[in-house]
């Protein structure tokens, strides 16, 4: 197969969705299959490099003004549009519904050929940077436009059963779903005492205290001050320690949050780590949290489970579909800061319940086997192809018989 993938952002770029979409072109490569990536370019200038199977095309770009470390593609039609021609795919698949989704569209209609586009945010993604009373307002005519644009594609890819519902309501359009996987190799509960203790003094923490952790964007939508709040009791209570992995606009905001809450000298903010340092730091860490309420799946839930560790976050959207209430984790009711302060509490003063915890974690992450994911990814691609092609034979013959 000739595969083209689109999408804005994509590594060195780190979002969930650039990460899917790199493990799904790399995987697809390995398998023998020619690859085209066209993102953003992560220098502002365009360039392109080459490797087995796959070609990376970056196209200037300028900065996110809501992502850190987030560019955007500007003006693409040209480049994009002259790059499928030269590459002249079998299929697209689209990671960013808009501006790539709509090139995608328009060049597959005009080549006859398949499209699949994989939905890593409802409307509720933008309407979540609004006041609460305008997010209703927002979210009706996203959808409205939703339901237009989505049924323009061959297929729909969602990684979780609760937001294949969701847009199945919301659009009656019932997309495939298939997750976003996870490389069970690199994430497990597995770190000797002495790596432990290394991890622990890179970040200029005991190898003995419990450490409550959250990796994440530091962005409005993330709602990290909420899980600060929630650990004030149990960092008071208790010996833990907080570390809080990642970057964002709102980083220095939550800097002071902790001083102003008295909790600075036992909260640690990192910075961005790197993807591939980030199995030490979960197998480090004590117990996960988080206070999203926006996840299309929540790759760091998938991470910190296969690494072993119980997770605190609220009810909300998708998550129950990884972390099972009281099996291997606390699901909280979305906004109650004191029941989820005490379901940290409860695990920090509990850690045979939560090594217990995490040993059921890692079970259920090990459903998410990305070599699953990107057999399911190639077995649609197919059979999307083949549909697409015995379609077009049949629109030829009826015509060739008029």
């Amino acid at each position: 197969m000739r595969i083209a993938y689109l999408t804005q952002s994509y590594p060195p770029m780190i979002s969930g969705a650039a990460i899917a979409a790199q493990q799904i072109a790399e995987a697809m490569a390995q398998r023998g299959h020619n690859v085209l990536v066209i993102a953003a370019s992560d220098r502002e200038n365009a360039y392109h490099t080459y490797k087995k199977n796959i070609t990376i095309l970056r196209l200037r770009s300028f900065n996110n003004p809501l992502r850190v470390g987030q560019r955007l593609i500007a003006y693409p039609l040209f480049d994009v549009i002259k790059a499928l021609k030269r590459f002249k795919p079998d299929i697209i698949h689209a990671h960013e519904p808009l501006l790539m989704g709509y090139l995608a569209l328009n060049y597959a209609k005009h080549a006859r050929i398949p499209t699949s586009l994989t939905i890593h945010q409802l409307p509720w993604f933008v309407a979540s940077y609004l006041p609460t009373q305008l997010k209703p307002i927002v979210e009706k005519p996203l959808w409205i436009y939703a339901r237009i644009l989505l049924k323009r594609y061959t297929s729909l890819i969602v990684p979780t059963q609760t937001i294949a519902k969701i847009v199945e309501e919301q659009t009656e359009l019932r997309p495939h779903v298939i997750s976003y996987g996870l490389d069970l190799q690199a994430f497990h509960p597995t770190i000797s005492h002495d790596c432990r203790a290394a991890v622990r003094k890179k970040l200029n923490l005991s190898s003995e205290i419990p450490l409550l952790l959250h990796v994440g964007r530091l962005d409005t939508d993330k709602r990290v001050d909420k899980v600060i709040r929630a650990a004030v009791p149990a960092v008071r209570k208790t010996e833990a320690h907080f570390l809080i992995v990642g970057d964002g606009s709102q980083k220095n905001r939550l800097i002071r949050l902790c001083r102003e809450l008295g909790i600075e000298k036992r909260v640690h903010f990192s910075g961005f780590i790197h993807p591939a340092k980030l199995p030490e730091i979960y197998q480090s860490a004590s117990l996960f949290v988080t206070a999203s309420e926006i996840e299309t799946q929540g790759i760091v839930l998938l991470e910190a489970s296969a690494c072993g560790l119980p997770i605190v976050a609220f009810d909300v959207t998708c998550i129950s579909e990884i972390v099972h209430d009281n099996k291997n984790g606390f699901l909280i009711k979305p906004g109650n800061i004191d029941a989820f302060s005490q379901a940290i509490i409860e695990l920090l003063r509990a850690p045979s319940r939560s090594r217990f915890m995490g040993r059921q974690g890692h079970l259920i992450a090990k459903k998410h086997d990305v070599q699953i994911t990107f057999s399911l990814h190639a077995n649609l691609y197919q059979r999307m192809i083949k549909q697409t092609r015995l379609e077009y034979e049949k629109q030829k013959n009826v015509l060739l018989n008029w």
